[in-house]
């Protein structure tokens, strides 16, 4: 489980923009998103940096925890 911070999240649109942007490169990815805590849990075969690159094209600030 690789786990991100993630700045600007706020509501279930931005929820759905990050899990979808991560689970169209692996459709097979977990993503489960805190809002309180401004993180994002990514069970993927994706390398982090271009699951932080999906995140960032979004429009959200992430860095790997």
């Amino acid at each position: 489980m690789q786990v991100f911070n993630v700045e600007g999240m706020t509501c279930g649109h931005c929820v759905k923009a990050v899990t979808s942007a991560v689970q169209r490169e692996d459709a097979a990815a977990e993503v489960k998103v805190d809002l309180a805590q401004k993180q994002v849990s990514v069970k993927s075969e994706l390398p982090s940096a271009q699951i932080l690159e999906l995140i960032r094209e979004e429009g959200y600030e992430a860095r790997a925890i």
